[in-house]
C-alpha cells in the first residue's frame, strides 16, 4: 500500500482556484453591509472609468506645471530630475494601462 504525500500548498492552491475562478452564479449576493470582496464576479464587473488620454493628460499637466515652476525659478537640477521623472512614470502608466486593457478584454 503505498501513501500520496500531504501537499497543503497544492490543496490551498486548490481551494483558492476554486473560491476565485469556480464561482457559482446561484450563489446568494451578500449584503451591502459587508466588506467588498474581490471576488472573480467582482472584478467581471468592474470597468475602469479614466481614459488612456485622460490618465496620460493628467500626468503631462501636473508635470508640466512643476517643470514650469523650476524653470522660473532657473534651477537646471530640478528641471532635469523632473524630466527624468516624468518620462519614467509615463512608462510607467503605459505598461500598467497595456495590463489594464489585456484584462478587461479577456
Amino acid at each position: 500500500m503505498s501513501l500520496i504525500p500531504f501537499d497543503s500548498r497544492r490543496q490551498l492552491f486548490g481551494a483558492a482556484t476554486k473560491y476565485l475562478l469556480e464561482s457559482k452564479k446561484d450563489e446568494p449576493v451578500p449584503g451591502d453591509d459587508g466588506p467588498p470582496r474581490l471576488t472573480s464576479r467582482f472584478l467581471e464587473s468592474l470597468r475602469m472609468s479614466r481614459s488612456r488620454d485622460r490618465i496620460m493628460a493628467n500626468l503631462d499637466e501636473m508635470y508640466r506645471e512643476a517643470f514650469e515652476r523650476a524653470k522660473t525659478t532657473g534651477d537646471d537640477s530640478q528641471m532635469a530630475t523632473l524630466d527624468f521623472a516624468y518620462r519614467r512614470e509615463q512608462l510607467y502608466f503605459e505598461i500598467l494601462l497595456d495590463v489594464r486593457d489585456a484584462m478587461e478584454r479577456r
